[in-house]
C-alpha cells in the first residue's frame, strides 16, 4: 500500500519545461480556444437560435469558463504569472500578484508567452468596440452582454498586467480598476432596468373613433 505523500504540489515557478515549440499545447489551445469560441457565439448566434436568452446562456457559459482557465491555469504554465485573492481573519480582503523570479523565469517558452499576450490584450480591446458601437445603436440588451465579456476579459488582463510589471503603479492601477468596475457597474444596472421597463410597460395602440 502506498504512503500519502504530505505535499505532492509542484511549487509555483518550478514546473518543468522543455524546448518544444510549445511545451503545453493542449492549455495554449485552451487560452485562445474559449476566448475565441464566446466571440464566435456572439456573431453566429443569430443563426442557430432567435432566442435572446439562449445566445445569453451559452455566451456567458463560455466567457466564465475562459475567466476561470485563463486564472488559474494558463497564466502560470505559459507565462509563469498568477493572482488571486483571499480573505484574512478579520474580513479584509487582499489581493496577491505573483511572477516567477531568477532562472525560472528563463524557462518560459517565448513562443506561448506571445500567443498568451496576444489573446489577453485583443480580445478586451474587440469587446471594448462591440461595446461602443452597441452603445452608440442603443441595442441595450447586448450591451448588457458585452458588458460581462469586457468585465471578465479585462480583469484577467489587469491582474496580470499587475503581476508582470509589479506594483510600482499600484495606486494607479487600483484608481483605474475602481473607476471601470464603477462604470460596468452602472451600465449593468441601468441596461438592466431598461430591459425590465420595456419588457413590462403595455404597448399603447391607437384607437380609432367611430364617426357618427
Amino acid at each position: 500500500m502506498s504512503t500519502l505523500v504530505e505535499d505532492d504540489t509542484i511549487p509555483f515557478g518550478m514546473e518543468h519545461q522543455n524546448n518544444k515549440s510549445l511545451p503545453h499545447p493542449y492549455v495554449t489551445m485552451c487560452h485562445v480556444g474559449f476566448r475565441s469560441a464566446a466571440l464566435v457565439a456572439y456573431f453566429l448566434c443569430g443563426l442557430f437560435s432567435d432566442s435572446f436568452i439562449t445566445s445569453f446562456v451559452v455566451i456567458v457559459l463560455l466567457l466564465s469558463v475562459d475567466f476561470w482557465t485563463v486564472k488559474n491555469v494558463t497564466g502560470r504554465l505559459m507565462v509563469g504569472l498568477r493572482w488571486w485573492n483571499y480573505i484574512d481573519d478579520e474580513g479584509k480582503s487582499h489581493w496577491v500578484y505573483e511572477s516567477k523570479k531568477g532562472a525560472s523565469q528563463n524557462m518560459i517558452n517565448s513562443t506561448e508567452l506571445k500567443i498568451f499576450w496576444a489573446a489577453l490584450i485583443s480580445f478586451p480591446a474587440i469587446w471594448g468596440l462591440i461595446f461602443i458601437v452597441k452603445l452608440f445603436s442603443l441595442d441595450l440588451k447586448w450591451v448588457l452582454l458585452i458588458s460581462i465579456a469586457a468585465t471578465l476579459n479585462g480583469a484577467n488582463l489587469h491582474g496580470y498586467l499587475k503581476c508582470r510589471f509589479g506594483k510600482n503603479n499600484e495606486n494607479i492601477g487600483t484608481s483605474i480598476t475602481n473607476v471601470t468596475s464603477n462604470f460596468f457597474r452602472q451600465q449593468v444596472l441601468q441596461n438592466m432596468t431598461n430591459l425590465m421597463n420595456t419588457t413590462t410597460s403595455p404597448q399603447s395602440t391607437p384607437q380609432m373613433n367611430p364617426n357618427h
